[in-house]
């Protein structure tokens, strides 16, 4: 008799049993089913460190989302110009998370590739005496400028005062005028190419001898230091060099795409 009382509640509590089929909500003519919910509750969770949501406010939230969606496709915002724009941008980055995510997560930086790097790239530091062009300058006022760094530059190198004192004397740059133009360490990744060339071009405590121009207006400088591979930031190095794998292989899928997809350009235009 025992076992029969058994069984029977066995069925019982097998018929109340929890199934992916089962429905937790319906929302118009979508009906969201526990496997979804548990689904995308999941994901969402696994994303979440603090302020995670309950089971109940989640459902909540599910639901006006399903409520939103239905609302935006009876008024035809898919058609939405700027609602096209955002489908596109995600196709773009979904094309390229399932192409290229995988192999970038792969990418290893190796010991022996960072000191590579590091040989042509190092940190430097310099001292800096900045004639600035500001945003927006006419071509005379850049010819000012220019003429005017230009005769601070004959200063320059004529002069026998320490650097740091004709910065101060000369620099309009009002951050580093009081420390004597020094700009703290910069490398390639922070420093504009031409200027970052410039130093590198250098010997160390070696005043530049011709003007660098840079966005921010006409440049004379002294390096002043050059790191050594143990001296410098790793973690900056690594991503570097990861940088430069990762596109290694953005070159190489797009020119794959070229193939298929002729590319016609007229650079002129934008110069």
């Amino acid at each position: 008799m025992k076992w029969i009382l058994s069984l029977g509640l066995a069925f019982s509590l097998s018929a109340f049993a929890q199934k992916d089929s089962d429905v937790v909500a319906t929302v118009g003519n979508k009906k969201i089913t526990l496997g979804e919910f548990n689904k995308k509750y999941k994901e969402v969770t696994s994303q979440v460190i603090t302020n995670m949501p309950s089971r109940k406010v989640f459902l909540e939230d599910l639901i006006r989302y399903e409520m939103g969606l239905q609302e935006a496709k009876k008024r035809n915002l898919e058609r939405d110009p700027m609602v096209q724009d955002r489908l596109n941008q995600e196709l773009y980055k979904g094309l390229l998370e399932k192409e290229l995510g995988q192999k970038v997560q792969e990418n290893k930086v190796t010991e022996a590739e960072m000191k590579a790097y590091y040989a042509k790239n190092p940190q430097i530091r310099v001292s800096d005496i900045l004639i600035e062009v500001k945003p927006g300058a006419t071509e005379q006022q850049r010819a000012e400028a220019k003429k005017r760094a230009t005769e601070i530059l004959g200063e320059v190198l004529k002069s026998k005062r320490p650097f740091e004192e004709l910065v101060r004397l000369y620099s309009d740059d009002l951050t580093t005028k009081n420390l004597g133009g020094d700009i703290g360490w910069q490398s390639r990744l922070t420093l504009i190419p031409s200027y970052y060339d410039a130093a590198l071009r250098m010997k160390l405590n070696e005043v530049t001898s011709n003007l660098v121009e840079t966005p921010f207006g006409y440049h004379i400088f002294k390096l002043t230091g050059k790191r050594s591979y143990e001296e410098a930031t790793k973690r900056e190095i690594r991503m570097a060099v990861f940088d430069e794998k990762r596109k290694v292989l953005f070159d190489e899928f797009f020119n794959k795409l070229k193939k298929q997809y002729p590319v016609n350009v007229n650079s002129k235009l934008v110069e």
